[in-house]
């Protein structure tokens, strides 16, 4: 291996490792070697899928990311379509962190892409967004509270409930600053600061907390959970859902067939939340 290194640099003319006493390092020289390495290999193996795919269009595997907020909402109604048009691809759903704006697990293409909710989805030169729609926050509480029987409710009379909400240095909880700040409402103190999406659900449907939640997710939750949506406007900050790619690398059929897939479900969410 040594001798291989060597000889690699010596072709190459820069080097590849610092060496010392405590061991070796990647040079800057090596990074870069190292990061098209790894793009070189990725579409190679996309090119393999395209083959697999042209061989048995009907078969294959498909590594979705997406934050929980999406497996909480938008990605069942996704996955629920396209298994039922491609019973015999199997689907890995893999938790991805995106409301802090990591995408760690899709740069270094452990996933194919990443479907999440997010206002700031371009922030990264690396990355290419499709946003597929965006939707407002709901205003929810459990069924057994006492606002569920309200016929009508303003943002400022929940103010001294218990709250739970992401927190406000994330991206949602930035959006929902705005929300606050839009409606001339001072943002409260959550009594739980959380970005799960499962905790929050849980802790609300049992009565004692309320939160607000992208419409979609909030929908989806309703009757599994026992979540009641609260009569309230709230006009200001929208949350949007979008497909993130790594730019310049190649999809795989089956990945097409997914995106295009989420953008019909999307384009039904739209056209339900217009109405007739």
């Amino acid at each position: 291996m040594s001798k291989t290194i060597s000889d690699l640099e010596h072709t190459l003319g820069v080097k590849l490792f610092d060496r010392s006493a405590q061991g070796v390092e990647l040079t800057i020289y090596g990074k870069a070697l190292l990061r098209c390495g790894v793009n070189v290999f990725d579409e190679m193996r996309q090119g393999l899928k395209q083959i697999e795919t042209l061989a048995d269009p009907t078969t294959g595997e498909l590594r979705i990311g997406s934050p929980e907020i999406i497996m909480a909402g938008l990605l069942p109604q996704i996955i629920e379509r396209f298994s039922r048009q491609h019973p015999r691809i199997k689907l890995h759903a893999v938790l991805e962190n995106a409301a802090m704006l990591q995408f760690q697990q899709l740069r270094e293409r452990n996933i194919d892409f990443l479907i999440a909710r997010t206002s700031q989805l371009s922030a990264a030169d690396d990355l290419a967004t499709e946003i597929l729609f965006d939707e407002p926050f709901l205003a929810v509480a459990g069924t057994s509270s006492r606002w569920a029987r309200a016929r009508a409710l303003r943002l400022d009379q929940l103010m001294g409930e218990s709250w739970i909400l992401p927190p406000y240095d994330s991206v949602a909880g930035s959006l929902l600053l705005q929300l606050f700040r839009a409606n001339n409402v001072e943002p409260p103190e959550p009594s739980i600061a959380t970005l799960s999406v499962q905790l929050t659900v849980t802790l609300i449907a049992g009565g004692r907390f309320v939160g607000l939640l992208p419409r979609s997710t909030a929908q989806f939750n309703a009757k599994r959970v026992g979540l009641k949506i609260l009569p309230m406007q709230l006009p200001g900050a929208r949350i949007a859902a979008g497909v993130i790619t790594v730019k310049n690398r190649t999809l795989s059929p089956l990945a097409d067939l997914f995106i295009d897939c989420a953008r019909d479900v999307a384009k039904s969410i739209a056209s339900a939340a217009e109405g007739p």
